[in-house]
């Protein structure tokens, strides 16, 4: 593509020549231009663009796009917001990719990566080529790929779409996280549904107060639209017992089907009862009632799979081929994980690493075993301070023994992390161990008979950051070891 064909869709700009190269590919990073490329300097956290647009130059660039006149031998377009530019470009050069997919947007605190992986299975089972994006990985089709962030950046996602058209994906199911929408990410992407999990305390750091938490979500569904295509509809999936969905559902115009367990909703799960072995409950939805029995345990795995039946419904796929998915599905990495090695004791790594989700694996678990339950817990370092001492709260109150351990405490110090958590729990039993590998062996040699160890924050992490250094490490693998040295004593 020419570069004067693909920059007149930008409404505003001045371009320091009227050359017209052709455009061989688009970067945002210096490290991955190639001769012909197109080049947005970006403002970043800890770095800006704008001080690598003579690299890129030296690197085969052939134009840049800028917020300032730059002393450049090629074209600069300068831009009020490179990023918006990014987004508007990134869509027309890899020919608007989300249009020729059915793509479902799922947001909220907790329950995003579940979810996803429940409607990939359920438009799989149904002979839909999917791809996904979220928090463990990029796939396309059954192949996946490493990702950075829950949501990528606007170039990063249209080029993946474009990949998955390539591919013959017709079907994509993705997280929308806060960041990614207050930021712009998922700009120019044309979601046909929806999704709302729930809203908890959670990320502010960057939102700052829950009221602009809550904003970054809606745009989600403000995003659907405000005309009606009786071809492509577009719809809002809203938890009915969440009363951020009264918020979100205001926000749009589109169509809106809800779900939920306490309160009245088109999709409905009545009769809950948890046990060990799973969960059952009765659907309700179109005035029929249909008993399901899942694999999956607790009550937070009902409001996940209420909201993949909704998404998935209104989506055209038939109940009968939702329904068989659902009951077969076995959970997802790191999700309400079991580590088993033959052991007396069952050991449970999850990603729960707010106030709320952690509150609701210690209450499942609470109803799995009336013997001890370990909690071992942290916090993420350069993150929320204020759910600190709500976390270490929640642990202690729901657990035989909570242990507070490092998470990723990035820059900070994990002693500054143990001090805010402790805040919250001022007279109370914990223990702090500091090295989390330490803390895993301690609470798993202590653990008898018919206890339960739940490992919370990390999930399917691989890894721990430390400073700035990034070691490996897995919950699940040091769980392991924990437990086959006890049983080798």
């Amino acid at each position: 593509m020419k570069l004067q064909t693909l920059i007149q869709y930008l409404h505003r700009y001045e371009v320091s020549s009227k050359d017209n190269p052709e455009i061989s590919s688009i970067v945002m990073d210096s490290r991955k231009v190639n001769e012909g490329s197109l080049f947005f300097c970006i403002k970043g956290y800890t770095v800006d663009g704008h001080q690598f647009a003579q690299d890129a130059v030296n690197k085969g660039a052939v134009a840049i796009i800028s917020e300032k006149p730059l002393d450049v031998a090629v074209p600069v377009i300068v831009v009020p917001d490179t990023m918006r530019a990014m987004a508007i470009l990134a869509d027309v050069y890899f020919q608007q990719p989300t249009h020729k997919l059915h793509l479902i947007g799922v947001t909220g605190t907790n329950g995003k990566t579940t979810t996803t992986h429940i409607i990939e299975s359920i438009f799989q089972h149904h002979q839909r080529k999917t791809g996904m994006i979220g928090t463990i990985y990029m796939k396309i089709g059954n192949k996946t790929y490493p990702v950075k962030n829950t949501t990528p950046d606007a170039l990063t996602l249209q080029e993946s779409f474009h990949q998955m058209v390539e591919k013959n994906v017709d079907t994509v199911v993705m997280e929308v996280s806060s960041h990614a929408l207050h930021m712009g990410r998922v700009h120019g992407c044309d979601f046909d549904v929806a999704v709302f999990t729930n809203l908890t305390q959670d990320h502010l750091d960057y939102h700052k107060t829950m009221e602009e938490y809550q904003y970054a979500k809606s745009l989600l569904f403000s995003s659907l639209g405000n005309s009606y295509n009786l071809t492509k509809p577009k719809y809002a999936v809203l938890n009915a017992d969440d009363p951020t969905s009264d918020v979100y559902k205001r926000a749009t115009a589109a169509q809106v089907i809800t779900y939920g367990i306490n309160e009245s909703s088109d999709i409905r799960a009545m009769n809950v009862k948890i046990s060990a072995k799973g969960t059952s409950f009765d659907l309700f939805y179109d005035n029929k009632t249909v008993p399901i029995h899942l694999k999956l345990v607790g009550k937070f795995s009902v409001y996940n799979v209420l909201a993949a039946i909704s998404a998935s419904y209104v989506s055209n796929i038939p109940m009968e081929s939702i329904i068989p998915v659902v009951e077969n599905m076995t959970g997802v990495p790191g999700r309400f994980e079991a580590v088993e090695a033959g052991q007396d004791f069952t050991v449970i790594v999850d990603y729960a690493h707010t106030p709320d989700s952690l509150e609701n694996v210690l209450k499942t678990t609470k109803q799995l075993s009336e013997k001890n339950i370990y909690c071992i817990v942290g916090c993420g370092g350069d993150r929320d301070r204020s759910k600190r001492p709500l976390m270490a709260e929640v642990a202690v109150n729901y657990s035989s023994k909570a242990i507070f351990t490092s998470d990723n405490p990035r820059s900070e110090s994990p002693l500054q992390i143990f001090k805010d958590m402790e805040a919250g729990v001022k007279d109370r039993q914990y223990e702090i161990v500091e090295d989390r590998r330490s803390a895993i062996f301690k609470a798993i040699a202590q653990a008898k008979s018919g206890d339960v160890v739940l490992i919370a924050g990390k999930g399917h992490e691989t890894y721990q950051v430390i400073g700035d250094k990034v070691l490996e490490f897995d919950d699940r693998k040091i769980a392991l070891e924990a437990i086959q040295s006890k049983q080798s004593s």
